[in-house]
């Protein structure tokens, strides 16, 4: 049966677009994915994005590593042992690692490559998720030298790490890209163009081919990986689409396989996909929000925020937008997080919110000053950014202008402080509210808003040196409070619904799960051949 019948049709009409350049001038690939937009940069000190940490993880590995459920797995690592206060971490490194240049690789990559992430003249954005390390803080602020942080290497295969407190997940951590190793010798001879093709020395699954701006990127097996048997594909192609007619046309034209997530398929069909066999939603750690810059006028007054995040209608924009039955979001941290409940938020109140606009000075939104809203380039953002502009402009009286980047402009606009509101998402990194909540503690990279708060910053630090977990989780309702009801540096809209679109008779090795976490390395086709070569022969 064709899965995709009649729905190829209906996007002809309605999405007329043009398939990428050169899809028949090279050979076909195993697997072609749709990735998203042009990623910012395959460098892991320097990414935060999901797309952009995708690739990085198929082509470096961690001590540990995910496997196809987002499940922590050993990676480089084959085995840890943890001290008996819960703060110590000694992992023992495979046997004759190598790079895939056929250097070996030591315990003391993973020290550098740490501490690289770390200083601050790399400018990592995400550093701060090494904060567990004793030390680390302190390091990338200039208080300690290096020998402080809690990292030392005791052999070539021997790695210990001393933890400021006890963190039961920190080994599913050094999974995420942050903590991936890079080549010390490649980064100081090439720079910013170590992760060229020409250039590339990595560590994983996948060693990298080719790169194509604004087209693909090529992955090809590593022959050298610890465990090549266990890699299935021998090339990937992850294909740079952002707008999600585009994705699926390519999808149901059979020029991709694989689609990562709803941001690549069109709202207006999703009622249409419920059901078929190649469609797979799931639940997901994950929050759309927007942003506000807090620096500077309009969005210092808090009454002006608050105002703004009232007036929103939410059921509204999943009703009539994203159609996915995304749960409304009013707390940033998802539901579903073992023990934590997040806070109430605060519902929709359109003649409060005109009160506190009026209240700032600004009755019926008379002589508001001219303000922008940021969103990175795809079909669902511009959607929603419309109808919040309409909803704004409606309730309050305000107009928003709306403007557009692509990608890493975007991300650079945010680094930058450069907006008004702009569009934001977090996808959890592990388990636990922290992932979430430890983004708006004072100078945090992806903080992003200018916002500070010290009593904030305090009970998200007596929460992490807290060993009572119940205690630890209601210091941490606490901070969520004072996020998303006092001070609304953000405006929390929706919680993700995944959604992965593959043909299950083709590929396996792909699940929903709540990271969102599909490694590169655990698809394969679902019909081995192997099998069917021996049972043919039998």
């Amino acid at each position: 049966m064709t899965l995709c019948r009649g729905i190829p049709g209906l996007l002809a009409l309605l999405f007329p677009v043009l398939l990428l350049t050169g899809c028949h001038s090279r050979p076909r690939a195993d697997l072609i994915i749709c990735n998203g937009a042009e990623p910012q940069s395959l460098d892991p000190a320097i990414i935060s994005g999901q797309l952009e940490g995708r690739l990085t993880t198929a082509l470096m590995e961690g001590l540990v590593r995910r496997d196809a459920r987002a499940r922590p797995v050993p990676g480089c690592a084959e085995k840890w042992t943890i001290s008996p206060d819960g703060r110590i971490y000694t992992f023992t490194l495979r046997p004759n690692l190598r790079w895939s240049n056929g250097n070996p690789l030591t315990a003391e990559d993973y020290r550098y490559s740490w501490l690289r992430a770390l200083d601050p003249a790399t400018g990592s954005p995400y550093s701060e998720i090494l904060y567990f390390i004793a030390g680390a803080e302190d390091y990338h602020s200039g208080k300690v030298p290096a020998s402080s942080v809690g990292i030392q290497v005791i052999n070539d295969r021997t790695l210990r790490v001393t933890l400021l407190n006890p963190t039961p997940f920190f080994p599913a951590l050094t999974s995420f890209t942050t903590y991936l190793p890079v080549h010390r010798q490649t980064v100081e001879k090439y720079g910013d163009r170590w992760t060229r093709p020409e250039n590339w020395v990595g560590n994983g699954p996948y060693r990298l081919l080719d790169w194509k701006i604004n087209d693909r990127v090529s992955l090809e097996k590593n022959p050298l990986y610890h465990t090549p048997d266990r890699v299935a594909l021998n090339r990937i192609d992850a294909l740079a689409v952002n707008r999600a007619s585009t994705a699926f046309n390519l999808y149901s034209g059979g020029q991709a396989d694989v689609l990562l997530d709803k941001g690549l398929i069109p709202s207006l069909i999703l009622p249409e996909l419920r059901g078929r066999a190649d469609f797979h939603p799931g639940p997901l750690l994950a929050t759309y929000f927007y942003r506000f810059q807090v620096t500077r006028p309009p969005f210092n007054d808090a009454r002006i925020r608050r105002a703004f995040a009232i007036a929103l209608d939410k059921e509204a924009i999943t009703d009539k937008i994203t159609r996915g039955n995304e749960p409304v979001a009013t707390a940033l941290c998802p539901r579903g997080m073992a023990d934590y409940q997040p806070p109430e938020g605060l519902s929709s109140d359109p003649d409060t919110a005109r009160g506190l606009l009026a209240q700032a000075g600004f009755p019926n939104g008379k002589d508001f000053p001219r303000v922008s809203l940021l969103y990175n380039k795809s079909e669902l953002n511009e959607q929603l950014a419309i109808e919040i502009q309409a909803q704004w402009k409606r309730e309050l009286g305000v107009t928003v202008e709306l403007r557009n980047q692509e990608w890493a402009t975007y991300l650079r606009s945010l680094d930058e402080l450069d907006f008004d509101i702009a569009r934001s998402s977090w996808v959890g990194d592990y388990d636990d509210p922290n992932t979430f909540l430890d983004c708006f503690v004072t100078g945090r990279g992806n903080n992003r808003t200018g916002w500070s708060d010290p009593t904030y910053d305090s009970l998200l630090a007596s929460a992490l040196a807290e060993p009572n977990p119940a205690r630890r989780l209601q210091l941490m309702q606490q901070a969520e409070t004072i996020l998303v009801t006092q001070a609304f540096p953000i405006i929390p809209i929706y919680h993700f619904i995944g959604c992965l679109m593959f043909d299950p008779t083709k590929w396996a090795g792909l699940y929903p799960n709540l990271l969102d976490d599909h490694p590169f390395s655990e698809i394969k086709r679902s019909l081995d051949p192997k099998s069917i070569e021996f049972k043919n022969n039998r």
